[in-house]
């Protein structure tokens, strides 16, 4: 008996085994299927990507400008909003959790070598992606909270996101801070509104300024955490150092 279960026991796995590949390639079938009807049906979406949510039936579609939506499995009725999911401990937004672990992968993609950092001071407890403009006021008002961070083991680095966009007066700033020799310096007198030598070199304020076009930044002081949630807007230090849970 023991011996014929071994048996029935092999053939259903070799089943499940020969199964599997096949739903593989179905799943991809699908996502490509549902790619190639939007791209044709609907150009203006440019390329797009798909790949399964959490809801049976449902896909999720970024856009080439990075725009999320939602089609069904047949790629004929689209959805536009943010997705949420009921689940025991409350509602969760499954579209920003999407949206976060892009932006984590989208900064690890990038790195820190061309960013102007304020490292923690002593041992780092946390890192924050700070997207900023100098001649935003809010900015200027987190900035002088930086002391603050770095003192509570929070290291910040500034991507620059000149809002008024490439050729500007602000954008050209930040290309100066980025130049100087001491960009810490730099970076404390054109953010508490002293003048900063104009300098220019081969700089990364172009491709930050992309960068956070594609992280979703629309304003300024834009901050992504570890975990790729972003906060919109100024927040004193020590309620950003309380939400890390460093207080």
């Amino acid at each position: 008996m023991s011996r014929m279960k071994n048996v029935a026991c092999g053939l259903v796995s070799l089943a499940v085994m020969s199964v599997l590949p096949s739903m593989a390639v179905q799943a991809g079938e699908t996502e490509d299927a549902i790619a190639a009807k939007l791209s044709s049906s609907l150009p203006a979406l440019g390329g797009v990507s798909v790949k399964p949510t959490p809801a049976p039936g449902v896909y999720e579609v970024i856009t080439a400008k990075g725009e999320r939506i939602y089609t069904t499995e047949g790629g004929e009725f689209l959805l536009t909003g943010d997705m949420l999911q009921l689940t025991s401990g409350g509602l969760v937004n499954v579209t920003e959790a999407s949206r976060s672990a892009e932006r984590v992968e989208l900064l690890a993609q990038y790195g820190t070598d061309d960013v102007i950092s304020f490292p923690a001071t002593g041992d780092e407890k946390a890192v924050v992606a700070v997207f900023t403009d100098i001649d935003c006021p809010y900015c200027r008002k987190l900035h002088d909270e930086v002391p603050r961070l770095n003192e509570l083991g929070i290291t910040v680095h500034y991507y620059g996101f000149p809002r008024s966009g490439p050729g500007t007066p602000s954008f050209v700033k930040y290309e100066s801070v980025w130049c100087a020799e001491d960009q810490a310096a730099a970076m404390d007198a054109a953010k508490g509104g002293r003048p900063v030598a104009d300098a220019s070199c081969d700089n990364p304020v172009q491709a930050q300024y992309r960068l956070g076009h594609q992280v979703g930044v629309t304003g300024t002081p834009a901050i992504v955490l570890e975990d790729g949630h972003m906060i919109r807007g100024y927040v004193p230090a020590d309620q950003l150092a309380e939400g890390l849970g460093l207080l």
